[in-house]
């Protein structure tokens, strides 16, 4: 089943309701949709609450959205978002949507939307150049966050220390607004809670712990931990890389269940999935269960 075709569930109701992850009864809450207004961590940057993934199976400079979207596609279906207020973009050198984000740009002000990137740079010189190519590319002064792309070594800031750097002084001079990493192991992850230079993690979080960096107890009780210390956290894998595609509205709630996650991104590929999404948001985020 391709990840973008979801098959609808239904949300557990009644007071004493067994929810589908298993927790006993629920209580009411705030209804929650894909364009609420959050804000990232300390950070200071607003962002919707669904933020506009491009890179669904993201490698070597393509990914679904820029194979079967193009450019002027994948700029119409942004476009498209930010009318229905979700106004968060995820991109990614590796996912070669740079220059299909500078194509939706032509018909918004830059201040009206956030960019979020990633780079694989670990060097001073790395990142300088990457800096100033993602930026070209994408066409704007300035990134709102960059995030240092998959990181798997439980020592990498002492490996990604020049990029590190870099990114610090971007900050002070405006070329960013934050700065901070997506990580691929426990180990990365566990270093990051405790690296005070990371502001920003994008974290892999689902109910059925699949493509994650551990079991979910854990994951969670690490994610909790960069919470207490002020980092923003952007949840990812919702769906478990596709592997949760019949299971759409209890992989919702259960993102919405976590507190300590910000905002979440997830792969948007047709304007159809969107407004899935923008209907089933609300009805899920009704209960939240105990």
């Amino acid at each position: 089943m391709e990840r973008r075709d979801f098959i609808k569930t239904s949300v557990a109701a009644g007071a004493l309701a067994i929810s589908p992850l298993g927790l006993k009864a629920y209580k009411p809450s705030k209804t929650k949709h894909i364009s609420d207004r959050v804000m990232l961590g300390s950070t200071g940057i607003e962002v919707s609450r669904l933020a506009i993934g491009t890179g669904t199976n993201g490698w070597a400079g393509k990914s679904n959205q820029t194979r079967e979207l193009g450019i002027k596609g994948l700029a119409k279906l942004l476009n498209q978002a930010y009318e229905m207020g979700v106004f968060f973009w995820d991109s990614a050198d590796q996912y070669g949507t740079h220059p299909h984000l500078k194509e939706a740009l032509k018909t918004l002000d830059r201040d009206k939307v956030v960019i979020l990137t990633k780079t694989h740079a670990s060097t001073e010189e790395e990142m300088k150049a990457d800096l100033d190519r993602f930026r070209n590319e994408i066409g704007t002064d300035y990134i709102d966050v960059m995030l240092l792309h998959c990181l798997m070594d439980g020592d990498w800031p002492d490996k990604k220390a020049g990029a590190m750097n870099i990114l610090s002084k971007a900050r002070e001079d405006g070329l960013i607004k934050a700065h901070g990493v997506s990580c691929h192991t426990l180990k990365a992850l566990k270093t990051a809670a405790n690296t005070d230079w990371v502001q920003v993690d994008m974290a892999r979080i689902n109910q059925a712990g699949l493509v994650m960096d551990a079991t979910v107890p854990v994951v969670i009780d690490v994610l909790k931990e960069m919470k207490s210390k002020n980092k923003a956290i952007i949840g990812m894998k919702i769906f478990g890389a596709g592997k949760l595609s019949p299971k759409v509205d209890e992989s919702l709630q259960h993102v919405l269940m976590q507190d300590y996650v910000d905002s979440f991104t997830i792969g948007i590929e047709s304007l159809s999935q969107l407004k899935d999404l923008e209907k089933r948001l609300p009805e899920v985020s009704k209960n939240i269960y105990i």
